[in-house]
């Protein structure tokens, strides 16, 4: 696990990646550097990264995070890095700022005034294929709301939805799965403390962007664009994707995250091969 001192290095400043607040974020070289701010959002970027690694999607298709810990200030914190996944000339286009840039009309505020559920996600899909021309985005949003619905990940908003361009060729692709800090119920400062059972914070967890339950966002982005990921995980491979982070996190939160995977894949197991 690499330890790195931050002090010497400008933070990247964002805005509007989180409907949480921002974490401490860097950029060293090739490489991005988040700390953990609600909890321990580092576990489970680290966590979902590695279980991905089992499932239909190759190694191009999403972002590999893995452990770090940073120094920033006079504190060290518990936090992952991961590989610019742009190419010189590219940049991240989040679909908020795509649509409202092309029709002059914010997405979330669009889908808002939209009442079902289907009809929202049809929006956003429908509007990002229009504008880029990427046809299999609306395939590509299943699979993240199904990835969202398995690792429990409360923060997908209009604002961590992207893809990305090409200027000199004027052109877009599509963006490698990113952004799965608030899952697995790691915001223990506010809304799931280790004190909360996790079943109780199951039963309060909320989806976004489309609506606040999980299972109606899945079933209705199948209907329209089928079922997209096939994970091929178990109890071996979640104690493999636990492994070394016991140096950065207290064992209490490794249980909860591993008993949530092993109640997970239970629950989803239409999307579970074995």
């Amino acid at each position: 696990m690499e330890r790195i001192d931050m002090n010497a290095i400008t933070r990247f400043e964002t805005s509007g990646h989180s409907s949480k607040g921002n974490q401490l974020k860097w950029k060293a070289g090739d490489y991005w550097y988040k700390a953990d701010y609600m909890g321990y959002e580092g576990l489970a970027e680290v966590v979902v990264s590695r279980l991905l690694r089992s499932s239909n999607r190759k190694d191009m298709e999403f972002v590999r995070y893995e452990p770090a810990q940073i120094l920033y200030g006079n504190r060290w914190y518990a936090g992952c890095k991961s590989r610019s996944f742009l190419a010189e000339g590219e940049d991240l286009i989040t679909a908020e700022h795509l649509i409202r840039q092309f029709t002059g009309r914010s997405a979330a505020e669009e889908m808002a005034r939209l009442t079902s559920v289907g009809e929202r996600i049809s929006y956003l899909a429908e509007n990002v294929m229009e504008i880029t021309g990427l046809k299999d985005f609306g395939a590509y949003l299943a699979a993240v709301l199904e990835i969202d619905a398995v690792f429990l990940n409360e923060d997908r908003h209009t604002n961590n939805i992207a893809v990305i361009y090409d200027a000199e060729k004027d052109s877009y692709r599509l963006c490698p799965l990113f952004d799965h800090g608030l899952s697995l119920f790691s915001d223990t400062s506010v809304d799931f403390p280790l004190e909360m059972n996790w079943e109780e914070c199951r039963r309060i967890i909320k989806a976004k962007p489309f609506s606040v339950d999980f299972d109606e966002q899945t079933d209705e982005a199948d209907l329209l664009y089928r079922k997209q990921m096939r994970f091929y995980f178990g109890e071996k491979e979640i104690r493999e994707a636990l492994d070394g982070l016991e140096e950065l996190y207290e064992s209490q939160a490794l249980h909860r995250v591993e008993d949530v995977l092993l109640w997970q894949r239970r629950k989803y197991r239409d999307l579970f091969s074995g």
